[in-house]
């Protein structure tokens, strides 16, 4: 909504899903149910330790290529003793691929509404309980991530063209498929998702006793009123921050390209000429821009599609960029932070059904909305003219906090979400593009109602890209 005073909504509730699933029902392509099938895997055979355990699924799954094997071995014939319908879920649920039809498989739906692959999840896993902590870290990255960026970077194709995208689910409570959204690349949101996860949760793995309990305490988690600032450190709505503390650029580089290295050795192609090696590390630098600014500079944004947004009415107007400011605001109604997906999904369509049925407008009039959830939800994102600061919509995006923050602050986590990643990701458009730099000279103009807490705080930031021209 716009600023504090211009409208009143009465709030629909809804159901919040929680990580409890019937075990019994029918399960969907949901992280909660793989847990569950986890769970069951570890129950029918209490004496199996979590890497006796992820070595059935290894099993099920068939992920049985000679360079997973170069890491993790072959898998123990007794991994074979899984049960019949459990074997049936596995099979679908974990080996991955993309279809023609740009169908992504192999992946789940999370409850704090990311979608992550299973595949590269499991295997950094494994090699984090199953490795010494020397050997792991250099499993964990070529298991995940460095193979398939190597594969994804190496493409002719233009940088913004090799990495994403994300995509939509047929449902959210009972998920069975997920399409992509724009043209399949080698490494989509869900894949990187997966990855990242792989090596943050590699890295805590022998600190847990069972799989499912390291999977339910980092998928799982309910944030109390504190929101993400007083939560714990290692929950997957911090993906990103985790994996940022952990990542060192050059060396995700040199593991890319020892990826492909291995690789070609394990094909018993010819070894690699030190100038083609050098072409190599010199293409992976520069895709591992792309990769740094969409993956860890950007905040994690909600689509459009996994929130409910009812079609734009009318003929968008595009914006031309790049823009020199950003718009701060805050809502009256929805007066509460909300703490979960769900909420802020149906937080968003009120904001949507008011300024399309009530203003007549032609889409929420906010560029991006951030929630307190640990989320950034697209509003009319990156190209289309918003309807949020009167006389200033073509020159700057919108930006809105949801909640009412006359006489108090958004999280620490939410305006650093805004303030510190949404503002970079701005550069752009979304994309690191040679015209534009992360450096320079920034600006956020703040537009909330002069006298609140969220003005006040807002006149000290300084945060926003200009094009190097």
């Amino acid at each position: 909504m716009m600023d504090k005073g211009c409208w009143k909504l009465t709030l629909t509730l809804v159901v919040v899903m929680t990580c409890t699933k019937d075990t019994e029902a029918s399960f969907s392509r949901h992280m909660d149910d793989f847990i569950a099938v986890v769970k069951q895997l570890e129950d029918g055979a209490p004496e199996s330790d979590p890497v006796g355990v992820l070595q059935k699924l290894r099993w099920a799954a068939g992920l049985r290529d000679p360079f997973i094997q170069h890491f993790l071995g072959d898998v123990d014939s007794s991994a074979s003793e899984v049960d019949a319908h459990l074997l049936a879920y596995i099979r679908k649920s974990v080996p991955y691929t993309v279809t023609d039809d740009a169908r992504e498989e192999g992946v789940v739906l999370t409850s704090d509404g990311t979608t992550v692959a299973l595949r590269p999840l499991l295997l950094g896993i494994e090699a984090g309980f199953l490795l010494s902590r020397s050997d792991s870290v250099w499993a964990m990255y070529q298991l995940t991530l460095a193979r398939d960026l190597g594969r994804s970077l190496r493409q002719n194709s233009p940088l913004t063209q090799r990495l994403g995208p994300d995509g939509c689910w047929d449902s959210l409570t009972s998920p069975q498929v997920f399409t992509l959204s724009d043209t399949p690349t080698l490494l989509t949101t869900a894949y990187v998702n997966g990855g990242m996860d792989g090596v943050i949760l590699g890295m805590e793995a022998k600190t847990r006793p069972t799989l499912s309990s390291l999977l339910t305490e980092y998928y799982c988690h309910q944030l109390g009123r504190g929101g993400l600032d007083a939560a714990p450190r290692r929950i997957s709505r911090r993906r990103r921050d985790n994996f940022r503390e952990l990542l060192v650029s050059p060396t995700l580089v040199r593991h890319v390209v020892k990826s492909v290295v291995l690789q070609r050795r394990l094909e018993r192609k010819s070894k690699m000429e030190v100038k083609e090696r050098k072409k190599l590390t010199a293409a992976v630098k520069e895709g591992m821009k792309q990769f740094i600014h969409m993956y860890i500079d950007c905040p994690p944004i909600i689509p459009r599609c996994m929130w409910g947004a009812k079609p734009y009415k009318g003929t968008p107007i595009n914006l031309t960029l790049p823009l020199s400011f950003m718009f701060i605001h805050h809502t009256h109604t929805p007066g509460k932070p909300c703490l979960t997906f769900q909420q802020c999904s149906a937080d968003m369509r009120s904001m949507q059904r008011f300024h399309q049925d009530d203003r007549g407008w032609d889409d929420i009039g906010y560029s991006f909305v951030a929630g307190s959830d640990g989320h950034i939800y697209e509003g009319r994102s990156w190209h289309w003219q918003g309807a949020h600061t009167l006389g200033h919509n073509s020159i700057g995006y919108g930006v809105s906090f949801i909640g009412d923050y006359v006489s108090s602050l958004p999280s620490q986590h939410s305006m650093g979400l805004v303030r510190d990643q949404l503002a970079s990701c701005a550069v752009g458009g979304g994309r690191l593009e040679a015209d534009f730099t992360l450096k320079g000279h920034r600006q956020v103009v703040k537009t909330s109602c002069p006298g609140d807490a969220l003005y006040n705080e807002i006149t000290s930031w300084e945060h926003y890209g200009e094009s190097k021209n």
